[in-house]
């Protein structure tokens, strides 16, 4: 069965970024692609030394004491699709999400690029501004890693400052829809 996995780069575990990732889960669940969530944002976890010792063993594990992301690496190799989210911190995504792409992206391409051909997409929840930057920092991590992203009918943001404000963008919901539809739609062409 093809599978999503949506990681939330947000320390609130019940925010908004976490509404916007079920909300691109309901055109995947109603294609029949299994969904999983795995909370990050809040964790502790550590960034990328570049020791080099995940590229010398070569088992596609991170060797810095970082249990979390090596949990995030097993459950994104078992996936076809990735989903990252993350608010907007200071016109980026938070330091959990920024850590997961620089370990996840220096031991899967170090290991013989594991994401190649997987699908991916990032979406965000804003308050304000500062969103296409943060955008890119997870775009260029999927581009690099060779994935294969779905667009939708705007770019991937909704946006919402207290908690739940994000169901108010209905424009913001209704690209995290698309966007769940293509990706269904791109899984299953993929999987055909």
């Amino acid at each position: 069965m093809t599978k999503v996995l949506a990681i939330n780069g947000s320390p609130r575990k019940n925010g908004n970024t976490k509404i916007v990732i079920e909300k691109v889960f309901e055109p995947l669940q109603q294609a029949g692609i299994e969904t999983e969530y795995f909370q990050l944002g809040g964790r502790q976890v550590h960034g990328c030394t570049a020791c080099g010792k995940c590229r010398e063993i070569k088992d596609g594990k991170c060797h810095i004491k970082n249990d979390v992301l090596n949990e995030c690496i097993e459950k994104i190799l078992q996936a076809d699709g990735l989903i990252l989210g993350s608010p907007v911190y200071f016109a980026d995504v938070t330091t959990e999400m920024k850590a997961l792409i620089d370990v996840v992206g220096y031991v899967t391409r170090g290991n013989g690029h594991l994401l190649k051909r997987k699908v991916g997409a990032g979406v965000l929840a804003v308050r304000r501004g500062g969103q296409l930057h943060a955008f890119e920092t997870l775009n260029n991590f999927f581009l690099i890693s060779q994935m294969i992203v779905p667009g939708s009918s705007y770019w991937n943001f909704a946006v919402g400052g207290p908690e739940g404000a994000v169901l108010q963008d209905e424009e913001g919901m209704q690209i995290m829809n698309t966007l769940g539809e293509n990706m269904a739609w791109l899984l299953n062409k993929i999987n055909d």
